[in-house]
């Protein structure tokens, strides 16, 4: 039988005591290591949760502030007429000129009669003797003098007299063209000497006192203005007006779904002329908003807009709000409750239900973020 070696000994003697060990399930070195990660776990889950995150609070006062809608319109006149001739004829008189101004009833332009007048003094003369017949017929007939017959005829002569009178008087008057309300010339078409036909043209005039703001305000604005509220208006020339909201159409425009508006300013001296582009503010009746830098409005998880703050547990909250107007030194928000602790720094950083160590905000910061804006309203 032959020998087996000293080293093939060796080699099984080791594996047999590996084998054995390893079934054993016991591992000091494993052991140690599960003892000191039960030692860390309280430590790691503290590291997990982390400090409380400091934020800046503040307490905002809260102002009456009117919701300014802003529009892009231009502006018009109050009233605009184009005259024109009810006959045809010669221009006799023009007395006005582009930039005149006229009152109500004043001339602007008178055809040459072609023989209207004569036919007017002949009607006069027809009429006042038709009277006097009439007259005669009268108190013969109350004498019993003349027949009953006789009377009516008179009296029929004396209207047929009388309407060819009125007739005459219009056919003249058709020669005159006035003015039919207080304004301006702004064009005028006929020329002194020419020739015109019926129905031509003769001179544009404009009401300019007030001057008329035109825009369209959107459906979701709509229920926030109503006739007489205020209003501002503000030119591409930089020059700025106040005015009052006279109109507020109730047809939308098919494609905008917009509603037209008026807003009647008022311009005496006629320094804002027709036409003019124009930004129109409306202002809404004031209601109650908070005044806050921009910075401050931040996106809930949702997507909605708004603001956090923080509750009496010191939790983080979001309350959305409503845009009353966008100021230079801030926004105006409504929709936030009285009392509540704003978050001015550190929003970013933290979400909805999340602990916080609010600290209040130095008068440095108040006067920054919130100062300025609050003063924008008045």
């Amino acid at each position: 039988m032959p020998k087996i070696k000293l080293h093939k000994v060796a080699a099984i003697a080791v594996l047999v005591a590996t084998a054995a060990w390893v079934a054993t399930g016991e591992f000091s070195s494993v052991g140690s290591a599960a003892g000191e990660t039960g030692a860390r776990a309280p430590e790691a889950a503290q590291a997990e949760q982390g400090p409380l995150r400091t934020v800046a609070v503040v307490n905002p006062p809260r102002v009456l502030h009117s919701r300014a809608i802003r529009l892009s319109g231009s502006t018009d006149a109050d009233k605009r007429a184009v005259l024109a001739t009810r006959a045809a004829g010669i221009v006799e008189e023009l007395p006005v000129e582009q930039g005149s101004r006229v009152g109500r009833g004043d001339l602007i332009a008178r055809l040459r009669d072609e023989g209207k007048q004569a036919a007017v003094e002949t009607a006069r003369q027809v009429l006042a003797q038709r009277e006097a017949e009439a007259a005669a017929a009268r108190r013969l007939a109350e004498r019993g003098s003349i027949a009953r017959l006789q009377l009516d005829g008179a009296l029929s002569a004396l209207a047929a007299a009388r309407a060819q009178h009125d007739a005459a008087i219009a056919d003249l008057e058709r020669d005159t063209v006035r003015a039919p309300f207080d304004g301006i010339v702004d064009k005028v078409d006929a020329e002194l000497g020419g020739s015109l036909a019926a129905g031509a043209p003769v001179a544009t005039i404009l009401s300019l006192d007030p001057i008329l703001a035109r825009g369209e305000v959107s459906e979701r604005d709509l229920a926030h203005v109503k006739p007489g509220d205020k209003a501002r208006v503000r030119l591409v020339n930089g020059e700025e007006a106040e005015g009052t909201i006279r109109y507020i159409s109730r047809d939308a425009t098919p494609a905008t779904r917009t509603f037209r508006v008026e807003v009647a300013v008022p311009n005496a001296d006629r320094r804002i002329p027709s036409g003019m582009t124009a930004e129109i503010t409306l202002l809404a009746e004031p209601v109650e908003a908070t005044a806050l830098p921009r910075s401050v409005v931040t996106l809930s998880n949702e997507g909605d807009l708004g603001i956090r703050a923080v509750d009496a547990d010191n939790k983080v909250v979001f309350f959305p709000v409503d845009l009353v107007d966008d100021l230079p030194a801030g926004l105006v928000l409504g929709g936030i409750p009285a009392d509540v602790r704003i978050i001015v720094a550190g929003q970013e950083l933290i979400s909805e239900g999340d602990i916080v160590n609010p600290v209040e905000a130095d008068a440095a910061i108040v006067d920054r973020l919130v100062g300025e804006a609050a003063a924008g309203t008045q």
